[in-house]
Parts: structure tokens; sequence; C-alpha cells
């Protein structure tokens, strides 16, 4: 049954792989020799065994030799001498001379090299070549993410552009998983952001700013701590909390084209975007915080200061997985927005013909002239490209971290927060929560949880929940506050295939007589709906919502009348507008829905968004879907700065499910625009 499995699965994936511009070698895509991981690699002692010792130091042989589904990248006994060769004469490390090594040789490894390069080459999943070869990025066994691109010289997937997997030893199918041999040992940095930046030389002014600002001491974070779990239900639970940086950096030829050649060049350039940042950037002029123009680089106000903490975001997010690519419609762009280490702040990422931009800038952003289209072209006029991110292939992976080379000069002035962040801005759940992406629980797959939690899956029979979804546990979240731990369960659902009604396909539930608060993304001033995307169920809750200007309880007012989330549209069939939340299919109206849009809007409801479907490929738009609702949970002013939600329980249910999809942040000009309207995606 496996192998018909499989030949059924690469029969699919060699569809997929013709479908796409560039096709790998299919001549030996499958090989089935009946034999496990270990079975394969002892039996072929004269190409493997440098590999296999390795495996056998850390007992690593005996897992790969019992019943389990992984995938290994296995070097030949040549590159693995070549890695050794290169450990031992690597200079870098002064304190640690030859990296650890005892002698040039397998038996000169120390046991920690060998765990290393071990698990760095080992996944706790099955992944076929066809998947890699569109570009990705997976957590290995040591932790440590790796990504795959296309290698056009070679015509085969490479791993962190080094390794490459070899023709003749392509998606080797065994007992307990699939082999890919590889023509190099995969290279890791143990450099953390800042010291990996300084070993490009193509990064030189970029790294000696760092140090002058003191950044490069700062970039150091690699994990904090949490709280611990009473009953976690079986469902997995992290056990640490990785951390991490992003860096998009101009390269020294894109500094030189803007007459950047040094420090003092490049404080000059900030000084000309940031002197006068008061007029737009509305956080420092509400808090009268005096620029720096001096040279006390280290002041975190000082422009140069400013100018990189722009460049910085708190957590760490490869390159394909900047925007998600889920359950979108065709004709939509993908958008994300994050929050930078320059206060307050929010970069734009946007993928547009396959290329990745920051703060592109579109006239009439998320408004129309046409029903239930995204309106005609001539009214989104692109008044500014973005700056592009070079590329997947030329992202560095330092240990803590990601650093993206981009093409131009990036600034937070005043067409960012006048321009680009002047629209309807959604806010998926991993987003919210920088962890999720530091952690690699974004875009994570049923199968990867499972392995992450020793093959076993939760199971909450009381809340009927059960599956492969992630425990967060108190203080995990450094946007998130439980009030009472031993009350509140925090559940990650991925749902990457399970076709539930959800942007991007995943939900963050909260179950329990739960009370916990999260922190809102900041926006420049103005006024704002704000909107939490949900779906109804019979079995979630009912909570009251409140806001505050920080997490304190004592800051916490109440918004808007306790939602009830069990409240389910009725689908009539005639059209006829559900009573508590104003739904009604739009595709029935003649007017597909405009007026009955309104009508819901003076509920405090609206439907759910056309941009993505229920599940991957249904055709059945969120729009169409009864459950599927946004809630207008506040409309008012909110400064550049801090705002919490609090969630708060107001039934004695413990199974009753808190719901959170998205939230959604949009302007006065955009849902009260006197020239157009907001349009449905």
């Amino acid at each position: 049954m496996r192998r018909i499995s499989i030949f059924i699965f690469l029969f699919l994936n060699i569809l997929i792989f013709n479908s796409c511009k560039e096709d790998i070698d299919e001549s030996n895509l499958y090989t089935f020799t009946g034999e496990t991981i270990e079975d394969y690699l002892e039996n072929r002692s004269e190409q493997f065994s440098s590999f296999n010792y390795i495996l056998k130091r850390i007992n690593y042989d005996k897992i790969l030799s019992a019943y389990g589904t992984y995938t290994c990248f296995a070097p030949d006994n040549e590159a693995v001498q070549a890695y050794i060769d290169s450990l031992y004469d690597d200079t870098t490390n002064k304190e640690l001379p030859h990296n650890g090594m005892t002698s040039r040789s397998l038996d000169g490894l120390t046991d920690s090299l060998c765990e290393d390069i071990a698990l760095f080459h080992l996944l706790g999943t099955e992944v076929m070549s066809v998947y890699m070869g569109n570009g990705m990025t997976v957590k290995t066994m040591l932790g440590r993410e790796i990504t795959t691109s296309f290698d056009s010289i070679s015509k085969t997937v490479a791993i962190n552009r080094d390794a490459k997997i070899l023709k003749e030893g392509l998606d080797v199918d065994l007992e307990n998983g699939v082999l890919h041999e590889i023509s190099h040992v995969i290279t890791r940095s143990n450099q953390l952001v800042a010291g990996e930046m300084e070993a490009h030389s193509d990064y030189s002014i970029f790294s000696t700013a760092l140090k002058a600002t003191g950044l490069a001491d700062t970039l150091t974070e690699t994990s904090h701590t949490f709280g611990k779990i009473e009953k976690s239900y079986d469902f997995y639970v992290p056990e640490k909390c990785e951390v991490g940086y992003t860096v998009f950096a101009e390269t020294d030829d894109v500094l030189k084209a803007h007459g950047i050649v040094d420090v003092e060049t490049m404080a000059a350039y900030a000084d000309s975007v940031y002197a006068n940042c008061q007029e737009w950037y509305d956080y420092v002029r509400n808090n009268n915080i005096p620029i720096s123009r001096g040279k006390d680089y280290k002041n975190p106000w000082n422009v140069l200061s400013m100018f990189l903490r722009y460049h910085v975001l708190k957590y760490k997010i490869p390159y394909d997985k900047l925007t998600n690519h889920h359950n979108e419609i065709t004709k939509v762009t993908l958008v994300e927005y994050y929050e930078t280490m320059l206060p307050y702040t929010l970069v734009k990422v946007t993928k547009n013909n396959s290329k990745l931009r920051l703060n592109r800038w579109e006239a009439n952003s998320s408004l129309t002239n046409q029903v239930a289209e995204l309106g005609t072209k001539d009214m989104h006029t692109v008044l500014f490209e973005g700056v592009e991110l070079v590329g997947q292939k030329n992202q560095i992976s330092p240990t803590n971290g990601y650093i993206h080379p981009i093409k131009d000069m990036l600034v937070y002035n005043k067409d960012v927060p006048r321009g680009a962040l002047n629209e309807r801005m959604r806010f998926d759940d991993t987003v919210l929560f920088g962890e999720m992406m530091s952690n690699s629980f974004r875009r994570i797959s049923d199968a990867e949880v499972k392995a992450l939690n020793g093959g076993k899956s939760g199971n909450f029979s009381a809340a009927q929940l059960s599956g492969d979804y992630i425990c967060i546990p108190p203080g995990f979240f450094q946007n998130m506050r439980v009030y009472n731990g031993a009350s509140t369960l925090v559940l990650y659902l991925p749902g990457q295939s399970s076709g539930w009604s959800n942007y991007q396909g995943d939900e963050l539930m909260g179950e329990g007589n739960y009370d916990f608060a999260m922190r809102l993304p900041p926006v420049p001033d103005g006024t704002y709906e704000l909107r939490m995307g949900y779906t109804a169920e019979a079995k979630r809750g009912m909570m009251q919502i409140y806001m505050g200007t920080s997490s304190e309880l004592s800051s916490m007012k109440a918004v808007d009348i306790p939602l009830d989330m069990r409240i389910i549209s009725a689908n009539n069939a005639n059209g006829t507008p559900d009573v508590y939340t104003g739904w009604c299919l739009w595709t029935l109206l003649d007017d597909k829905g405009v007026e009955s849009d309104a009508n819901m809007r003076n509920l405090g409801y609206m439907r759910g968004p056309l941009y993505y479907t229920v599940g991957v490929g249904s055709g059945n738009y969120a729009r169409n879907n009864p459950k599927d609702l946004r809630r207008i949970i506040y409309k008012g002013k909110l400064d550049q700065g801090e705002h919490w939600l609090r969630f708060k329980t107001v039934i004695n249910d413990a199974s009753a499910q808190f719901h959170l999809d998205y939230i959604e942040l949009c302007p006065e000009n955009v849902y009260n625009s006197t020239t157009y309207v907001e349009d449905m995606y």
C-alpha cells in the first residue's frame, strides 16, 4: 500500500512540476529499496560511512532504524571530509581554535559538533524534492531552519545555496521516510546577526554603522523564558521560545549609489530624512521626543540609529514567509505589515509580480469604484513601487535571524504613514505575535506539529477539540498577557490542510474561563475602525472586550456590548437578512449586497472578505459563508503608541471557545470615503 500511495503521490507531483517554469530532472525521482534510512546508509558504507559515523556518535543510527517518518539529507564521505577540513582550518573563532576539533578527522569532531551536523541534516517529516524546488523553509531536528531553492545551473534543488541534491540520489523512498543524497554538508552559521553581517564584505558600511549605534550589541537575543501550563491535554507545548531578528539591509553598492561611503555619510543621509520627522512621525511629536543630529549615535533617537532601527524586525522571518500564500484568490495582492524596532512603526511587505517590495504605495488602496471588484486600474495609480528585495537565494541566515538584501534605501518618511499605510490593514493572528514566526509556527503542517509532539495528537474532549495543535504557555507571547493562567488555555491551530474558513487557514483559540489581553499593532494617528475576524460556531463562547493603553487592568475600559460568537447567521434561501447580524447571501441580491452591507454595519457586523476562500481552491468565498464574520469592536481615534485588547468570558462554561482569525485596522478615509467605497476584499 505504501508503494501504491507513493506512486500516486509522485504522479500528482510530477503534474505540479510540469506547470513550473523551471523543472528538476525527473529521470530518477523514485527509488524504493525496502530499507530503513539507517539500512540504506549502512549498506552503502563506501559512500556514507562518515555521515553514518556522525549519526552513531549521537545514537541517531538507532532512531533512523526504527519506525517513524523522516527526511535525511545525506552527504557522502568526500563531502564530510571537505567539511571537516573547513572546520579545522577555520581561524575566525579565536576563542575556540579549530572549532574545538582535536584533529583533522572524524574522531576529532566533538560530540556537540556531531549533534549539530547530524540534526541539521534531518527533518521530522517527509519532504519530497518537488516541493523544495519551488522554494521553501523547513525546520530541521536541530531546531534551525534550512531554505531550499531551484538551482538553474545544476537543474536540481539547492539547500542553503551550497548543498545540491544529486539527481542520482533524489527522493530515495525508504521504510521510515525519504533520503536525498547531497553534494556538500549543509553549512550553518553560528554567528549572531551583527557578526554574520560583518563576515560579508559587501555589507561593510551597514555593519560598521550597527557597531557605531550599539545595535550590534542589541541584536543578540536568542530566546526568552516563559511560564508553565498546568494541563495541556497532550497538545504540543513548546519547551523553548526562540526569538530573533530580521534585517532589511542595503549592500555597499546600494549605499554608494546614494553617496554613502561610511558612517558619517550614512548619518548625513539619515539626517536628511529624520531631522524634521515630527511632521509625520506622530509618536515623536506626541511625546515631544528630541531628535539628535549629532554624533551620539548610540542615542536611540539619533537620526542614524533611527535609520537603522527601521530596517530591523524583532522576529526572524525567511524570505518565503514574508508574505503568506494559502487560500487567497488569484486577483488579490499578498500584503503583510510588520512592526520594526523604530518605536511604533510598521513596514509593509507586498508580493507583486513574484517580487517582494517594501512600502509599496498605491493610490486609493482598499477603495473601489466597482461593486464586488477591486476597481478600475486608473484609480489605483502606483505612487511608489516600493523597495525591492533581492531574492531568496541571497538571504543570509545567522543563528538568530535573517538578513535580506534590498535594492534601494528604506526609510520611514512621510509617504509611509500618509501613503503606504493609509489603507485597510489586515493582520493574521501569526503576525500579531512575533514568536509565531521566530519559532517556525507560521505555515507549519499538522505532520510537523505531530513530529514535534513525539508522534501524538492532543484531545480536549470537553471542548470538542482534538488534533495537532500548539498549546501556548503563559508568557510565551510578549504581546499577550494572561490574567488567570490556570483557567486560560491558548491554542494555535495551523489549519494548513483543514479547509477552515480562515484567513491564511489558521486560527487562535482560547479555552476555559479565559481572561487575557493582546497588544494591537501600532498605527499612525487617526480615526479607525477596529475589526475582529472570526467564524461563528455553536461551541464558541460569549465575551466582553476591553481596550486600554497598557496591559494593566486599571487602563482597560469595556467597548461595545458582549460579543456572542455562538450566533450563526441564518442562511435564508430567499436573501432575507438574519435578525441578529443582518447577514444574507449577497449573490441573491440585485445590488450584490451593498445595502445589506450597510445594514450589517449598523448592527456592528461585516461579512467575511472576498479575499480568501473556505479552504484552498474551493471557489467558495468567505463572504459567502454565514459563519464568517467581522465584528466592529471600536470606532474612534487611535494615536501612534500602545493599545491593548482584553477578552474576558462572560459565561461560566470551561468548554466555550474564544476564536480569533485576524484583526483589521481601517482608517476613516477608507471606511467613510466620500469619493469611493471600501472594496469587499
